[in-house]
């Protein structure tokens, strides 16, 4: 019994974390929001997780070469709209723009990509509430 005990201690502490990690990025991320400037195209900090994604032009996003600038390429943060009911089903909205990567001062482009992945970071956590909810759907009387 006590060995279910610790496993569900182990459980309610990785989930208190979580949330607690949750919490904090949320701070930063309407920090960066702000600190970007991204709420004069976007007024209200909610709005952003109407998006289906938001992406970045000019930086890596990859784990292994995490804010690498591409050369040649405009820095940039695209934010991905879907309409299902509209003959081009998805668009580009730039939120913002920061002119060629390469010229970009370092701690800027860092801001930019922290804010991407803080945003996927909270975009991941709404998806698994939806397919929690969904999967309630499913479930069977027993």
């Amino acid at each position: 019994m006590s060995s279910a005990l610790e496993r569900l201690k182990k459980l309610t502490n990785k989930i208190s974390s979580y949330e607690t990690t949750r919490q904090e990025n949320m701070k930063i991320l309407q920090a960066l929001y702000e600190k970007l400037y991204l709420d004069e195209k976007l007024e209200n900090f909610s709005d952003l997780f109407n998006f289906k994604a938001i992406n970045l032009s000019g930086a890596s996003l990859l784990d292994e070469n995490l804010g690498e600038i591409k050369k040649g390429k405009y820095l940039q943060i695209l934010a991905i709209s879907y309409d299902k009911n509209a003959s081009k089903k998805s668009t580009n909205i730039s939120l913002g723009y920061f002119g060629k990567a390469q010229n970009v001062e370092v701690g800027l482009k860092n801001n930019i990509v922290e804010f991407i992945i803080r945003y996927r970071f909270e975009k991941s956590f709404m998806s698994l509430e939806n397919y929690y909810g969904m999967l309630g759907k499913f479930k069977k009387d027993a």
